[in-house]
């Protein structure tokens, strides 16, 4: 299964971009910078990770987790349903 996750993962990145390359951490990065992808193998994760033209990144998570983050502000939501938010000044979960 978990390698199913990964080749899913690194499938997505290489059809969606020209040139992807993945790192000793198991990190792909395409050429453009705009897309990556791995996994966690210590939970048994994979992630993808795409950017907008806006600069927001959108990560996804194998469990269904969800990130949209920029300049190191973002809401999270899990999939059980809790949103997380992180702002210039504040920070928290419902």
């Amino acid at each position: 299964m978990k390698v199913l996750a990964i080749l899913t993962c690194l499938m997505l990145c290489s059809n969606a971009f020209a040139e992807c390359t993945t790192n000793a951490r198991g990190v792909s990065r395409c050429n453009n910078g705009e897309a990556a992808g791995g996994y966690n193998a210590n939970r048994g994760t994979a992630w993808k990770s795409e950017k907008n033209q806006a600069g927001v990144a959108t990560t996804q998570t194998s469990k269904g987790g969800e990130a949209k983050t920029k300049n190191g502000k973002g809401v999270y939501k899990s999939p059980s349903g809790k949103t997380c938010v992180k702002t210039a000044n504040n920070q928290g979960c419902n």
